[in-house]
């Protein structure tokens, strides 16, 4: 399969899964339930969970038995999305081209929305998880980390401690490297863990994972300058106006290009140990530094 078409694929299966298992929260008071599948079906990347299904499939043929933990990946995600949107947080009206949560739900729904997805995608991994007790405990250890407060909870406090300040370039690594790296990080290493991964195989994920989580949040500043907001779904120029600390404010657009470029060839060189199996990661991670959305 091409790039494409297997992108594709793995996307489909992490919608089918996911509506699989958000059926079994159709029992729960109608509101929430709407305003938790609102969120999760609105679009988006699936960038998560395919990261990790690709992380375990260096080791595994298939990625079946960690769809629960994909998932889960991904309604964290969700759940981050619609408490970031909030008039507290970024105030948001538009996400991937839709009403935010709190415009359709109203903010006392998005709240418990959001609380609710990151429960739940905790319950999914524990109660439909087929893989190894000891892996999947590591894995689930990787992942509540990678969601709080040392991870990305910590840099979304960072972020909002620090608008009106200028952070220099060490600053900002660490607030992305907690508040959107994080995740990516735990996508790819919980993947690996669930697949069997030896400590040596871990670290060069570690580092595949960080290189290509600074790389994609580098491209994320790009397009909020260069972006077309029909487009990305989204209106650009939002960080500029709240006066966040990006990569483009601090460092101006020539060298953020300059250093995704850079970050994105780190990335792609951590995966040399894994020959073949890592195509599917090689091609992906060029293909997100070029995306245009």
């Amino acid at each position: 399969m091409s790039l494409t078409q297997e992108l594709e694929h793995k996307i489909k299966l992490v919608n089918t899964y996911l509506k699989k298992y958000m059926q079994r929260a159709a029992a729960s008071p109608p509101p929430v339930c709407e305003a938790m599948e609102y969120s999760l079906f609105a679009g988006g990347k699936r960038i998560r969970p395919v990261l990790m299904m690709s992380a375990y499939e260096l080791f595994e043929s298939d990625c079946i038995p960690v769809m629960p933990f994909a998932c889960a990946l991904e309604m964290i995600h969700a759940y981050s999305l619609i408490h970031d949107d909030l008039p507290a947080m970024d105030n948001s009206p538009l996400r991937r081209g839709l009403p935010t949560s709190h415009m359709v739900y109203g903010e006392a729904m998005a709240v418990l929305a959001g609380d609710a997805l990151l429960n739940f995608a905790f319950e999914v991994c524990l109660e439909t998880a087929e893989t190894d007790a000891s892996r999947t405990l590591k894995a689930l250890a990787c992942i509540a980390n990678a969601s709080g407060v040392h991870g990305m909870i910590g840099g979304q406090v960072i972020d909002i401690s620090s608008e009106g300040q200028k952070l220099v370039y060490d600053q900002l690594k660490i607030l992305h490297a907690k508040k959107t790296g994080a995740l990516i990080c735990a996508a790819v290493l919980s993947g690996a863990i669930l697949g069997g991964a030896d400590a040596v195989q871990l670290e060069s994920l570690k580092a595949f994972a960080q290189n290509f989580g600074l790389a994609f949040q580098i491209k994320d500043d790009i397009l909020d300058v260069e972006g077309d907001s029909a487009t990305l779904g989204k209106p650009t120029g939002n960080d500029a106006q709240g006066l966040k600390n990006t990569y483009v404010s601090l460092l101006g657009l020539e060298k953020s290009k300059y250093l995704l470029s850079e970050y994105t060839k780190k990335a792609q060189d951590n995966l040399s140990m894994f020959g073949e199996k890592a195509k599917f990661l090689l091609e992906l991670t060029q293909f997100l530094a070029a995306r245009e959305k």
